[in-house]
């Protein structure tokens, strides 16, 4: 430990954030980042604990508690305060394949278990590792390496998410030939186009494609495997193959009225923002407009929150935001203590925005659409929703939402947004390759093998495992490569 008082000494201090009511003038990150000095008093106030539960990874109720990449954030912490960037990078990119994603993405699980967070505030896990990974790329820490030693085994990975990403990161490593197939026409998965542009600029995802390109991999977009590639001609090309498609099925509402015009999914939307943002500066015109219209988002959650955001930028005329759920506490319950996921209010960007553009939180809780109403000419118009409350089905003893009788009402709905997650991957891929599905519509593989019930063909992340998080996909991705690895060579030495 560098600094023995350093959690009594020094304050929380967080980046500023560009004021609200000027970053939706545009599509840029909006965090300012602390001066270096600043960063190196936030390593400081880490305590370097002896059971560092930052870093554990383990699930408590469901939820994760930690880093479930189990990062080795204390030893980097101290190494922040004491200046030593090279050796804090050498640390970070032992367990982290993308600290530069996850160090903008990331709902940072780790702080929520720090112990300083038990009786104060956590320490800024979170904006530390955006600090090393971009002093590195400053510093030349972050260059191409590519292996002095090639196997000669060759493997393709569908899929370029964070997932696939790092199989091919750490498989390439080993020595052996990668190349990653993807069907858009970008590297990057969602991280691409699933995430807008402030939360995620994408010459933070182009800059790393270049380093892996420069390191040997070798990207293919435009390739949608089972469709427009042979699955035939991969097998027959590869030692071996990884499924990493993602979880990109999204859950549908059924409701009356769900066929009017002007009702999207949250991520074609959000897709569709971006990719004309990249390619023209939205001048092209070929995305889903909330400009001017009453826009209402089904579902929280991050994809949500992005919805909002981006309609705001837009320039909605109103934006409302259905949670099925009631309104969060604003501190943790007693039944959900420290170091569990903290389940309290969390207002974020897009919702800060909300409010400072028409003055009023967008989400309305324990709320749900019942129907879309249409014009005359098929489009969406109203929405009618009704009222929620927690009941207890008395066979089950589970808790779920039940209407409540004669609190419909009418709101204005020109663009219905649904974002109510996923359902698991899109079926052709797995069809395709033959590999079997479990009972969630994820590809099934052997306990702890990511072996599929096809010889050869392995699956990991989303596609896997359903939707979650980048830094379980990057987790997943790893864990796989070491699978691959071993069934290519006998043993596996990748950590």
């Amino acid at each position: 430990m560098g600094k023995m008082t350093g959690f009594l000494d020094y304050e929380r201090e967080v980046s500023a954030e560009e004021a609200a009511r000027d970053r939706i003038k545009n599509w840029n990150e909006f965090h300012i980042p602390l001066s270096e000095e600043e960063q190196r008093k936030q390593g400081a106030r880490c305590m370097e604990c002896g059971v560092p539960f930052c870093q554990s990874g383990v699930m408590m109720k469901g939820m994760v508690s930690g880093c479930p990449l189990n990062n080795l954030i204390p030893e980097w912490n101290d190494l922040v305060y004491t200046g030593n960037w090279q050796e804090a990078f050498n640390r970070l990119k032992k367990t982290n394949s993308f600290p530069e994603f996850t160090s903008r993405v990331c709902p940072a699980p780790c702080e929520a278990a720090c112990t300083c967070g038990l009786n104060g505030e956590p320490v800024t896990v979170k904006e530390n590792e955006r600090a090393i990974i971009e002093k590195a790329y400053d510093m030349g820490y972050a260059l191409p390496k590519p292996p002095s030693i090639r196997t000669g085994k060759k493997v393709a990975v569908i899929g370029s998410g964070p997932a696939g990403l790092a199989a091919a990161d750490q498989l390439n490593k080993r020595g052996h030939s990668v190349t990653v197939f993807e069907r858009s026409d970008r590297v990057g998965g969602l991280m691409m186009y699933g995430i807008p542009n402030m939360k995620l600029e994408k010459w933070v995802i182009e800059r790393k494609v270049e380093v892996m390109r420069a390191e040997g991999i070798t990207f293919i977009t435009g390739a949608n495997v089972g469709k427009n590639y042979k699955v035939n001609r991969i097998m027959k090309e590869y030692d071996r193959v990884i499924l990493a498609c993602g979880a990109s099925n999204p859950r549908d509402i059924d409701v009356p009225g769900r066929d009017a015009q002007g009702i999207y999914y949250a991520v074609d939307f959000l897709k569709a923002t971006t990719r004309s943002l990249m390619d023209s500066h939205l001048e092209d015109g070929n995305y889903i407009t909330a400009r001017d219209k009453h826009v209402v988002v089904i579902g929280g959650g991050d994809t949500g929150n992005d919805c909002v955001g981006t309609s705001i930028r837009h320039g909605c005329a109103s934006v409302t935001q259905l949670e099925m759920m009631p309104k969060p506490p604003v501190k943790r319950a007693d039944d959900n203590t420290w170091p569990e996921w903290p389940k309290v209010l969390k207002t974020d960007y897009g919702q800060e925005e909300a409010i400072c553009v028409f003055g009023d939180d967008p989400r309305v809780y324990q709320t749900t659409v019942k129907e879309f109403v249409k014009d005359a000419e098929g489009r969406v118009c109203k929405a009618v929703i009704c009222d929620l409350v927690p009941r207890k089905d008395e066979g089950s003893g589970r808790t779920f939402m039940a209407p409540v009788d004669g609190s419909e009402r009418e709101i204005p709905a020109d663009l219905v947004l649904i974002a109510a997650g996923f359902l698991g991957s899109e079926t052709y891929v797995a069809d395709a390759f033959g590999v079997e599905l479990d009972g969630r519509s994820n590809v099934a593989v052997k306990d702890g093998s990511y072996q599929t019930n096809v010889d050869r063909v392995f699956a990991a992340g989303d596609m896997h495992r359903g939707q979650s998080l980048v830094v379980w996909a990057i987790r997943e991705g790893r864990e796989v490569a070491k699978a691959v690895d071993k069934s290519l060579m006998g043993y596996s030495n990748l950590a």
